[in-house]
């Protein structure tokens, strides 16, 4: 799901409380401490969210959780998902706040944690026990290693494709390198951008995705992550510096004036055939489709590199996030009940087909063929997105810090070793390894 692994810290000015619940009774304050009921003895829970576009699945999801929970009606009050942790930091430290609230992965989530404004869930949620280990992390404490929150998705990053597109212009899914730069060459020749990239003022949350999907086997992977994690690598290490040129390398086939395109520029180029590949994540297959439901999509992990320590290719991804209990919900015991739910299948099932995402409950499988495609190569070749997994835990967080610098890059003002001396000095301030 889009912008939300990369949403910028808490931190930034707070913004009015905007996007009334698509229906209900709940005012537009939450639901936390006012008790109130939806008819007679119907209590109404508030669950808060960054995900405007899926007003209608959430409708259809949760009236399945109100047919088995007859005396619970949830009112679903979704924010933009830029001011949204902003919004729901400010909702939890008072009394307005929501019952449930969908919450950001890994470093994202220690805010809220650290101010014991979530309930811990360990030992609450039988069902969690099951869950997959490193899609739980996503939901601890970094400190107490308590629950916080039931997963309801994982991501993984890959290059979408355009198969009229390719077979238009007698090309086929790169099984090298050298391959995939020689097709990027004839799609640019015939007038069509080969790779679809926004690094615009609204889309530098991207460029670490990006620099993942193409530079992941290039810096080392799992083998390299687990070296910064011990202190025998940094992120100044050639290998990583090396990662973070390919991006310089691969500008030129990029949107023109790549630095000042935003996001729905390149989901439209993209979904109109104008762009041949897309390198994203799987949350972005159900936008796509839904502004051009006939496009014929494809989907391949980038072959590695000349020059990278691993050489089979890899499929990045990590934890999306989950659903917590607000410490100050009136409502405990029903906000529990929601959480309980959301871990079975079919909560899983229902969010798998009507959002056309990868479920984190344990046993579901995609309905999609292509999302079922990148879950069996998230399985076989699955790596850890290091920034987001391992490096958002203070400030400046790595993620942001990289973000800004290969920015920086692409209009010509640093270059890849600078960065990379950036992206360790900032982490550098608060990481130390081995912790």
């Amino acid at each position: 799901m889009r912008r939300r692994w990369i949403a910028g810290a808490i931190g930034m000015l707070a913004v009015a409380l905007a996007a009334c619940a698509p229906g209900g009774g709940a005012s537009e304050q939450g639901g936390a401490a006012q008790g109130d009921k939806a008819g007679g003895d119907k209590v109404t829970l508030s669950l808060w969210s960054w995900r405007v576009e899926d007003v209608k699945a959430y409708e259809k999801i949760l009236a399945k959780f109100e047919e088995s929970h007859p005396k619970i009606h949830v009112e679903f009050k979704p924010f933009q998902a830029t001011e949204y942790n902003n919004i729901l930091a400010t909702g939890l430290s008072g009394t307005a706040g929501p019952d449930v609230a969908q919450l950001r992965a890994y470093g994202g989530l220690q805010p809220l944690v650290e101010a014991g404004q979530l309930a811990p869930l360990d030992g609450k949620v039988e069902a969690l026990s099951g869950f997959d280990a490193k899609l739980l992390e996503g939901a601890k404490g970094h400190k107490d290693g308590k629950i916080y929150g039931v997963p309801f998705a994982y991501q993984t990053l890959q290059v979408l494709y355009n198969k009229k597109l390719f077979g238009d212009n007698g090309v086929q899914t790169p099984a090298t390198w050298d391959d995939m730069i020689a097709t990027a060459r004839k799609l640019k020749a015939a007038g069509i951008t080969p790779f679809a990239v926004a690094a615009g003022p609204d889309a530098t949350w991207t460029l670490p995705i990006v620099h993942e999907i193409f530079g992941n086997a290039r810096y080392g992977s799992t083998k390299f992550r687990d070296a910064l994690l011990t202190g025998e690598k940094k992120f100044t290490d050639p290998d990583f510096t090396a990662s973070i040129k390919m991006i310089k390398d691969l500008e030129p086939y990029f949107p023109k004036d790549v630095v000042a395109v935003k996001i729905p520029d390149v989901q439209a180029l993209f979904a109109t055939g104008k762009a041949a590949m897309y390198p994203t994540g799987s949350f972005d297959l159900a936008p796509v489709l839904a502004a051009n439901p006939s496009l014929e999509i494809g989907a391949f992990q980038v072959p590695p590199p000349p020059g990278s320590p691993v050489t089979t290719p890899v499929t990045p991804g990590g934890a999306d996030g989950s659903f917590g209990v607000n410490a100050k919900s009136a409502h405990q015991a029903e906000a529990l009940e929601l959480v309980k739910w959301m871990a079975t299948p079919e909560f899983g099932q229902l969010y798998a087909s009507e959002l056309k995402q990868l479920s984190a409950v344990p046993g579901v499988t995609p309905s999609d063929p292509l999302l079922a495609e990148m879950a069996k190569n998230y399985a076989a070749n699955g790596a850890p997105y290091t920034l987001l997994v391992d490096f958002r835990y203070g400030q400046p967080n790595g993620d942001a810090v990289f973000r800004d610098e290969v920015q920086k890059m692409l209009v010509g003002q640093t270059d890849p070793k600078a960065v990379a001396e950036s992206v360790q000095k900032g982490v550098g301030q608060w990481f130390k390894p081995g912790n």
